[in-house]
């Protein structure tokens, strides 16, 4: 591979850990083997603040984290917070009433941005995949302030074709929208990506986005892949990621991104 990456960046869910949620022995070793070398490895995750601890475990408790699609960059040893972003909770109505004119009500969950510690707002139905603390509420008390991420699901659509609707719909520049492969669809503030997530991080660090490696699986995932140097998909991605990708290795539960990186730093295979 004609690249030099100084700075490694990867997804979690689907992509450096498996479906059982863990992350193996040998793609620790791998992570290891490039702090070794004094490569930086950044998590780039939907997860939001709330899910802290589990992105924090994932990664040993090193480096710089990438969370809520961009909206949120934490030093995982400190704690520092390098970037905070809010959706307002005007703009958030406004982009949740022109979807539903385009496919009907939505089920709603608001991750606030002004409690970053608090519950996740939860309408009946919605069905979170993760353990984070949830309050379910009417509708009408869900979205009550600004947000750091507004979710929906929709009862006749799956995530593909409420993303591909939502896009339609909405105007440039009022929010960002994009899926994690988990059943419905997200709404960021305007202007927040993976891609100006990993770019505060890759600042800090001093790393232009030109030597940047990134690995990932979800549509969530694409603003990264047009934005770092080099872009590797696992084999069980989406199809709009493995068609963006520089690269392709082996699937989540195969150790993909340990493989990789074991081919481009061959030291490392010798700690797997």
């Amino acid at each position: 591979m004609m690249f030099d990456p100084q700075l490694v960046a990867t997804d979690l869910d689907g992509t450096l850990l498996r479906t059982d949620g863990t992350v193996s022995a040998r793609s620790r070793a791998a992570l290891a083997d490039l702090r070794s070398r004094d490569i930086p490895v950044v998590a780039a995750t939907g997860r939001g603040p709330r899910l802290l601890d589990l992105v924090r475990n994932a990664m040993g408790g090193h480096g710089l984290a990438v969370l809520a699609q961009g909206g949120y960059v934490v030093d995982l040893a400190t704690g520092e917070e390098l970037s905070a972003a809010a959706l307002p909770a005007a703009v958030a109505a406004e982009a949740v009433a022109l979807i539903e004119l385009a496919v009907g009500e939505l089920i709603m969950a608001v991750e606030e941005a002004g409690d970053l510690t608090g519950p996740l707002r939860v309408q009946d139905g919605f069905q979170w995949p993760y353990p984070d603390p949830a309050v379910l509420l009417h509708r009408a008390e869900v979205l009550r302030g600004d947000a750091l991420k507004v979710f929906l699901r929709s009862p006749g659509y799956d995530q593909d074709a409420l993303l591909a609707l939502a896009l339609e719909v909405l105007p440039p520049g009022l929010v960002e929208v994009t899926h994690a492969g988990l059943g419905f669809i997200e709404i960021c503030p305007p202007g927040v990506t993976k891609a100006t997530g990993l770019a505060v991080a890759a600042s800090r660090l001093g790393v232009d986005a030109a030597h940047v490696l990134c690995f990932g699986d979800m549509p969530n995932d694409l603003s990264m892949f047009a934005w770092a140097g080099h872009a590797v998909a696992v084999s069980s991605a989406h199809p709009r990621v493995l068609a963006a990708a520089d690269a392709v290795t082996l699937s989540n539960d195969e150790d993909g991104v340990a493989a990789y990186l074991e081919a481009v730093f061959p030291r490392a295979a010798e700690s797997a």
